[in-house]
């Protein structure tokens, strides 16, 4: 691609690189209009510049072997999605050289990071930023955006990133339709609705339900009962008093239910006090307090993991404290930043 300044008098058929001010006609009314940059010039705008005094403007001709910038959009748009509804994919048209890809349905998005550098180093003027891997999106949620910066780019290019990006992005859907929530309580007071509110609202965003209330005293048989009687095809627990130990009363249920613990503790904040594991085919996660709370903690990184079919080991769980201090909750009874 040819860029730079030529006379206008040139100019037709090549892109304006700049928006500048054209007269209109009829010359004699002395009204002008902007012409966007972007505009693939013609013989009545090269007069019009002319008429308003425009000598020379700043244009990109493309040359053998150049791709326009929404041709080349869309063709990795393309690339990236070859089969769009098997990867819960939706890509718009292009405009001003970019492209947006959508998301069919809820879920988590999968990244091949990989791909996406190896995409990202073929050409600067190619690019593609995406959402963080394992996002939880909506439906119909924006979850990359791929721009060709300059209004052309090599063919030889756009072959070779488009390689590089085939099916690097992926939206896992839910693969439960219900869940079961067990509460604790410590005495005769039963737990308030704080925290079933707070996981119905998180499972919503999955189309997924909650089965009928399950309140029992915090005690490992009661808890291990009700693990083992769960309806739900996931199941949650959520104690009165808090897990402290990987042998504490909602790990140890687990474990007398016959299911196993699959790891305790995490590096993310709010969210420390969880643990997960699996009882049969159903996986359960033991949830830290703040989860009665709707705003972000760890919980939500592990329980959308887990909802969207993703397995969990210790090493990804450790992974996750880089990113992991997340933002401070005004309520929280111990700041975790304080003053001596």
């Amino acid at each position: 691609m040819k860029f730079g300044p030529v006379a206008t008098a040139k100019a037709a058929g090549a892109i304006l690189a700049h928006s500048m001010e054209a007269a209109e006609r009829p010359y004699e009314m002395q009204m002008s209009y902007r012409v966007p940059k972007g505009t693939v010039l013609t013989a009545e705008h090269v007069a019009d510049f002319a008429q308003e005094g425009h000598d020379n403007l700043v244009v990109a001709r493309l040359e053998t072997g150049d791709v326009e910038e929404n041709d080349a959009a869309t063709q990795l748009g393309a690339a990236v999605a070859q089969d769009p509804a098997a990867l819960g994919l939706r890509v718009s048209a292009a405009g001003a050289g970019r492209v947006n890809l959508y998301a069919l349905h809820a879920g988590i998005v999968q990244i091949d990071r990989l791909a996406i550098e190896a995409f990202n180093t073929v050409n600067p003027m190619i690019t593609i930023a995406t959402v963080p891997q394992y996002h939880r999106v909506d439906a119909d949620g924006m979850i990359a955006t791929i721009k060709v910066i300059s209004y052309a780019v090599p063919d030889r290019d756009v072959i070779r990133a488009s390689a590089a990006l085939a099916d690097a992005l992926l939206v896992l859907p839910a693969q439960f339709a219900s869940a079961t929530l067990i509460e604790t309580r410590v005495g005769r007071n039963d737990p308030s609705d704080k925290g079933r509110n707070a996981l119905l609202g998180r499972l919503h965003r999955f189309g997924m339900m909650l089965t009928d209330r399950v309140i029992v005293p915090h005690k490992t048989g009661d808890i291990a009962q009700a693990i083992s009687q769960a309806t739900g095809e996931f199941v949650f627990l959520l104690t009165a008093s808090a897990t402290s130990d990987t042998h504490d009363v909602g790990p140890e249920a687990l474990r007398q239910a016959g299911g196993r613990v699959t790891s305790y503790g995490m590096p993310v904040d709010p969210g420390n006090l969880l643990f997960f594991g699996a009882c049969g085919a159903k996986p359960v996660i033991g949830l830290p307090g703040c989860a009665r709370s709707p705003a972000l903690n760890g919980a939500d990184w592990v329980m959308e993991r887990l909802i969207c079919g993703v397995e969990l080991h210790p090493k990804d769980i450790a992974a996750m404290g880089v990113g992991g201090l997340l933002k401070e909750i005004p309520t929280r009874p111990r700041p975790r930043a304080s003053t001596p």
